[in-house]
C-alpha cells in the first residue's frame, strides 16, 4: 500500500517568520533562488540561516580575533577544529562548544550529546581525541530546579564520556542566580593526529560518490540549531523533540572506523553531522569546495517510516559523518563502517555547478545554490546597536570600604572554602573517568590545569576552560582579557607554554544593545590579551540568547587554553606543598580592590564594584619569568590567585598536601581585607627550598616581578599572622565536604 502523500504548505512572509526568519532575509532568499522557496527549502535556510550555524550577529566581531600564528596549523572557521602544532610530527586538534539550550530542556540527553558533538568535531580531522573538558553554570543549589539540572547534566556527561572512553582531565562549575533557568554547558575536546593524516571537510572533484555513515536518520533534533538561536522561555519545553539522543557506543565505533578509513585512504572530505544535519554537512563541503552535491534522500539510512525530504534535512540525529569518496574506492570505506556494524550508503555524488539538490520520492525536493547558504557565503551578516549598560555607572563606582566587613577571618575562610564556587568538585569529577587510556598525569582537583602525556613523546598538553562571568559582567573589556590571562596562568602554573586558545562566546540576546556592546566590549578585550601571550584564537563556538524570564546570565565567554609541556618529567608543577621548611613567597603585582571578589558574593551576597586591573604587559612577563623558573628547577609548587584571593590559594596549598604553612602578610599592604581576599590579577603562590631562595629572587627581580618572602611550610595548621589559626584537616573536611550534604540530588 503506497504511502500517503503529505501535501507541503504553501510558503508565505508569516510561515518564514515562523521559522526564525525575518521579511529582509525571505526577500534575500527569493533573491538567491530567482523564485518563492518551497518548505523544504524554506527549512534548510531557517537552520543555515540560524544563528547557531550562520553567526550573522557575531562574525564581523569574532573576526577581529587574532588567528594567525607560526604555531597554528589549522586556523579560525578552515575546519571543524583548530589545529596547533606540538612538535615530532604531531599536531593538536581542539575545540569547545555549548549545548546550553538543550540542557535546559533535557539536562541528560542535552549534555551527552554535547560532549559526542564535540567529540566528533576532533576525530572528523583525522584526530584521536584525548583529553575532554567542560565549563559549567548553573544557579543556585538552594533551587530544586537546579538540583536537577545539575544532575542531568553531570550524569549526561560522565554517561556518555565514561562509554566513549576519553578521560575527563578539567573543567569548571560556578553557581549564580544569573544563571537560573538557563545553565551553560560547555564541552571541550582535545585530540592529537599524525602530520599527513588530517582530512579537510571539503567536497571535491566532479563524480565522486557521497557516503553517509554512521547511525540511522531519525525525527530527534529536527530544528535543534533553530531552537538554540532563541530565547528560553515557558513553551521551551514543548520542544523537547529539538534535543537530540546520542548513542555513545555507536560513537565510539564509528570514531575508530573513521580512523581507519582515513589511514585506509580513499577519503576527500569529511564532515560530522552536528547542527542542521545533512543540510550543514552537504552545504558547507560543497561550498567550501566550489562544487554542487546531489543527494537521494531515499537513500540515507531511516529509522522511522514515512519521514520527509524537510525532516531529512533537517535531522540532527547524532553519530553521522558525510563523507565524499575517491571515485572507485567507496566499497573499500563501505567495507570499513560495515565491519563495525555501521551504516556506509553511497546517497549522490558531486557535481557540477554551486547547487546542492536533493531528492526524495523521484523529484527533486530543493535544490540552492550551496554558497547562499554558509557562514562567509550568502548567510546575512549584521552588526547590531550597542548601548553601554546603565547599571555599570553604580557597580564601578560602588565603594566597598562602606561594607561592614567582619573581623573573623577564621569565619571568613571557612565560609569561602565552603562556597560552592570554590569548594572541591570531588562529588562531581569523581562520577568522570579520569584515567581512562593512561594517559592523565594531572586530573581534576587538586591541579591548576589538567594534563595528559603525549606517546611517544617527553611532552605534555596542559589544557584548562576558565572565565570569570561576574568579571565581564561588571567590566566587559577588562573581564575578557582577565578570561584569557587566567587561563594562561593556569596552564604556565602547570609547567606548559600557552599555545593557542578556543572560545565558547556565552551572551545574551544580540538584539538587546546592552547585550551587544558588552559582546564587543568582551571580543575586544579577549583580543588584546592574545596578541599579548601570543596565544592565537583556532575556533570556537557563539551562543546567543541566554536569557530567563527575569535577564541574560552573565556574560561568560569560556576560554579553552592549550599549553605544551616540553619534559614532561622535569617540568610539569603541581599547586600543593610539597615538603616541610619549603620557603613560600607571593610574587607579582599588588593585593588590592574587592570588586567582583567571591568574598562580597559569599559574605554580602553582592555582584558590584569593579572588575580587577589587568596590566597585560606585566601579566605576560610574570608568566615567562614563571616558567623559565620551572624549566630551571627554581621552584617545587605554584598556584595562581583567583577565587577568594591569597587566603583561599594558601588554604587550597595546604588542602592538596596536609602541609601547614606560617604566613606573614605585613608586606603585601595595610588592609588585611584586601590582601586576603582580593581577587587582583597576576599573582601566584610558588614554595622554594632554602637552597634556591637567592636564585629564585634574583631571577624575578631582574624581569622586574615584585617578590615577597611570606612564610615557611611545617605544621598541621595554617596560620596566617593573628588573623587565621586552622588545623589543616578541619580545612580539608570544609573544602571537600560542604557540596554533597548541600546538594541532596533526586535519585
Amino acid at each position: 500500500m503506497p504511502e500517503k502523500t503529505i501535501q507541503e504548505p504553501e510558503v508565505t512572509l508569516e510561515l518564514a517568520k515562523d521559522h526564525g526568519l525575518n521579511e529582509e532575509e525571505f526577500e534575500k532568499i527569493k533573491e538567491y533562488l530567482g523564485r518563492t522557496p518551497n518548505f523544504t527549502e524554506l527549512g534548510v535556510y531557517s537552520v543555515m540561516w540560524s544563528e547557531h550555524c550562520s553567526y550573522k550577529n557575531s562574525i564581523l566581531e569574532i573576526k577581529k580575533l587574532p588567528n594567525e600564528g607560526p604555531q597554528l596549523l589549522v586556523g579560525a572557521g578552515e575546519e571543524n577544529a583548530g589545529l596547533v602544532d606540538i612538535g615530532d610530527g604531531l599536531g593538536c586538534a581542539f575545540k569547545v562548544e555549548s549545548h546550553n539550550h538543550p540542557s535546559a530542556i533535557e539536562p541528560y540527553q542535552g549534555a551527552a550529546t554535547g560532549v559526542g558533538g564535540i567529540h566528533r568535531d576532533i576525530f572528523t580531522m583525522g584526530a584521536r581525541p584525548v583529553a575532554s573538558l567542560n565549563s559549567l553554570r548553573f544557579g543556585k543549589l538552594d533551587n530544586e530546579r537546579v538540583r536537577f539540572l545539575l544532575d542531568g547534566v553531570v550524569r549526561g556527561i560522565a554517561d556518555y564520556g565514561n562509554s566513549f572512553g576519553v578521560p575527563v582531565v578539567g573543567g569548571e562549575i560556578y553557581f549564580d542566580e544569573k544563571y537560573e533557568g538557563n545553565p551553560l554547558v560547555n564541552a571541550m575536546s582535545v585530540g592529537i593526529v599524525k602530520e599527513g593524516q588530517t582530512v579537510s571537510a571539503i567536497a571535491e572533484g566532479v563524480g565522486n560518490p557521497v557516503l553517509i555513515v554512521g547511525s540511522s536518520t531519525g525525527r530527534d533534533g529536527i530544528h535543534g540549531a533553530t531552537f538554540a538561536s532563541e530565547e528560553i522561555s515557558e513553551e521551551s519545553e514543548e520542544k523537547r523533540p529539538s534535543v537530540q539522543v546520542g548513542d555513545p557506543f555507536t560513537e565510539k565505533l564509528l570514531l575508530e572506523a573513521s580512523l581507519e578509513a582515513i589511514k585506509n585512504g580513499g577519503i576527500v572530505g569529511m564532515q560530522d553531522m552536528g547542527a542542521a544535519g545533512i543540510s550543514c554537512s552537504s552545504s558547507e563541503m560543497s561550498a567550501k569546495g566550489k562544487c554542487g552535491m546531489r543527494l537521494d534522500l531515499d537513500k540515507v539510512p531511516a529509522r522511522e517510516k514515512g519521514m520527509t525530504a524537510y525532516e531529512m534535512l533537517l535531522s540532527e540525529s547524532q553519530e553521522r559523518m558525510l563523507i565524499v569518496a575517491e571515485k572507485g574506492r567507496e566499497q573499500e570505506l563501505i567495507d570499513i563502517y560495515e565491519k563495525w556494524d555501521l551504516n556506509a550508503v553511497v546517497i549522490g555524488e558531486v557535481v557540477e555547478g554551486e547547487n546542492v539538490t536533493y531528492l526524495k520520492d523521484g523529484e527533486a525536493k530543493a535544490d540552492i545554490p550551496a554558497d547562499s547558504l554558509v557562514l562567509g557565503g550568502g548567510a546575512p551578516v549584521y552588526e547590531r546597536e550597542t548601548k553601554r549598560p546603565s547599571y555599570l555607572d553604580e557597580t564601578q563606582n560602588f565603594n566597598t570600604d562602606s561594607l561592614d566587613h567582619p573581623e573573623d577571618h577564621n569565619d571568613i575562610l571557612k565560609k569561602l572554602l565552603g562556597s560552592p564556587n570554590i569548594a572541591s568538585k570531588r562529588w562531581v569529577h569523581e562520577q568522570y573517568d579520569t584515567m581512562v587510556r593512561t594517559n592523565t598525569v594531572n586530573a581534576p582537583g587538586p591541579s591548576d590545569s589538567g594534563v595528559v602525556r603525549i606517546k611517544g613523546t617527553n611532552k605534555g598538553l596542559a589544557v584548562k576552560t576558565d572565565c570569570n562571568g561576574r568579571y565581564v559582567y561588571l567590566n566587559p573589556r577588562r573581564g575578557g582579557q582577565i578570561a584569557v590571562a587566567e587561563a594562561a596562568r593556569n596552564v604556565v602554573c602547570s609547567g606548559a607554554k600557552p599555545m593557542a586558545i578556543t572560545n565558547c562566546l556565552n551572551f545574551g540576546n544580540p538584539y538587546k544593545p546592552e547585550v551587544y556592546w558588552t559582546f564587543k566590549e568582551a571580543l575586544a578585550g579577549m583580543g588584546e590579551a592574545c596578541r599579548t601571550f601570543n596565544t592565537p584564537v583556532t575556533g570556537g563556538n557563539v551562543s546567543f540568547y541566554n536569557e530567563n524570564p527575569k535577564a541574560a546570565v552573565f556574560p561568560t565567554p569560556v576560554i579553552g587554553m592549550l599549553g605544551l609541556i616540553e619534559d614532561l618529567e622535569n617540568h610539569r608543577m603541581t599547586p600543593g606543598f610539597k615538603e616541610e621548611n619549603d620557603v613560600i613567597y607571593y610574587i607579582g603585582a599588588e593585593r588590592s580592590g574587592l570588586g567582583g571578589t567571591e568574598y562580597l558574593s559569599s559574605l554580602f551576597d553582592l555582584t558590584t564594584g569593579d572588575t580587577p586591573d589587568i596590566d597585560l604587559e606585566f601579566e605576560a612577563k610574570l608568566q615567562e619569568t614563571l616558567l623559565d623558573s620551572i624549566k630551571q628547577g627554581m621552584i617545587k609548587s605554584a598556584h595562581d590567585l583567583s577565587d577568594g584571593g591569597l587566603a583561599v590559594s594558601l588554604a587550597e596549598k595546604s588542602i592538596f598536601s596536609g602541609i601547614g604553612a606560617a604566613i606573614d602578610i605585613s608586606e603585601l599592604g595595610e588592609d588585611s581585607h584586601e590582601v586576603m581576599y582580593s581577587e587582583a590579577q597576576s599573582g601566584v603562590v610558588i614554595t622554594v627550598s632554602e637552597e634556591q631562595q637567592e636564585v629564585m629572587e634574583n631571577h624575578f627581580s631582574k624581569a622586574g616581578i615584585p617578590v615577597h618572602k611570606i612564610g615557611m611550610t611545617g605544621g598541621s595548621k595554617l596560620v596566617i599572622e593573628n588573623l587565621v589559626a586552622l588545623p589543616v584537616d578541619q580545612l580539608s573536611k570544609i573544602y571537600e565536604g560542604v557540596i554533597p550534604s548541600a546538594m541532596q540530588l533526586p535519585v
